[in-house]
């Protein structure tokens, strides 16, 4: 019997097969469940990246995953899954989310998130809030409690607070590399900012998910540019954008320069490919990161899993923190040659 089940965790992990740019899997059969989360894209090398950072990315990765399983596993749905899954990487100060979101011009933490069910296309986003300890659940809560998609700045607080989402002082987002990082920018000059992908040691968080039900949900939750001004918000709160999911077609989230995501809507975009284009999810993804995006000159990636249990994870960046999982396999990569 043991022997049997090695053979069978053997067999599910050649499912994922490995390129410079992303991991996939290609199940000959589906799955019963599918989990895919990442934790920014940017310049991750190993030559810039400390065996304990590693380590550490590495574990905390494997970590959000095993929370993610254990909710589908036991027949929970992606959309709890993947809430659950961007609280925990919202509460660890190593990805610009939450606890570790970079700070504005103004020394302040401006953070946006978005949720999307692929039931019934329902979804909701908050941004620029600066005081939900996690935004991606009060993101949640206007899907499920609001007739709006998007709620920004003291309104959606409000709305949080209504709902009782906790709140914390934003001394809880402080974090010396973060505040440092911010000291640097206005040094050099004012107007410059440092975006997502360019911060080797964070990024947005995201996870996307195929649940035992056949349904597909997306999260993505952020900080923003260190050095932000006038209430700037990117891709990550913007349904279509920086999420989207569906249940005919595929579950995105994406990490990157949100200008360039925001002009594209590219998580729509590849669904939209695959809708009535006909694509595969890796056809899809491919074309929008590595044709569309870098034309524009665009850098950044996604996470993506389809109905049928596939997951694709291209990017046009050295690196991308991010993770896999279905039943019997899981896997943790950072390179681009991973």
């Amino acid at each position: 019997m043991k022997i049997n089940l090695i053979i069978v965790g053997f067999a599910l992990l050649s499912c994922f097969s490995v390129s410079s740019d992303h991991s996939e899997s290609d199940s000959v059969s589906k799955p019963d469940y599918a989990l895919a989360i990442h934790g920014g894209a940017g310049v991750i090398t190993r030559s810039n990246l400390s065996a304990a950072e590693e380590k550490n990315y590495r574990q905390t990765l494997d970590q959000a995953l095993g929370i993610g399983e254990e909710i589908l596993s036991e027949g929970g749905s992606a959309l709890e899954a993947v809430t659950a899954i961007c609280v925990f990487m919202e509460d660890s100060p190593l990805f610009n989310a939450g606890k570790g979101s970079v700070f504005t011009h103004e020394g302040t933490n401006e953070m946006d998130a978005s949720i999307m069910d692929g039931r019934d296309l329902n979804a909701g986003a908050v941004g620029g809030i600066h005081l939900i300890k996690n935004p991606i659940l009060a993101a949640k809560a206007v899907l499920e409690k609001s007739e709006h998609v998007m709620l920004t700045g003291k309104g959606a607080e409000d709305f949080a607070a209504l709902h009782d989402i906790e709140t914390v002082e934003n001394e809880y987002f402080y974090t010396e590399r973060r505040w440092q990082a911010l000291q640097k920018l206005k040094s050099e000059g004012s107007q410059k900012v440092q975006l997502d992908h360019d911060d080797r040691k964070h990024g947005t968080v995201g996870a996307v998910a195929l649940d035992r039900s056949g349904n597909l949900a997306a999260a993505t939750s952020t900080g923003g540019m260190t050095n932000k001004r006038y209430n700037r918000l990117g891709d990550s709160p913007i349904i279509g954008a920086g999420t989207y999911a569906d249940n005919s077609t595929c579950a995105v989230s994406s990490t990157g320069h949100g200008e360039y995501f925001i002009r594209l809507a590219i998580a729509h975009d590849i669904s939209s490919q695959m809708e009535h284009g006909g694509k595969t999810l890796k056809e899809a993804g491919d074309h929008t990161i590595h044709q569309k995006l870098k034309k524009m000159g665009g850098t950044g990636g996604i996470i993506s899993v389809d109905k049928e249990g596939n997951i694709h994870m291209p990017f046009n960046t050295e690196g991308m923190y991010r993770g896999i999982a279905i039943p019997g396999s899981r896997k943790v990569m950072i390179y681009k040659d991973e």
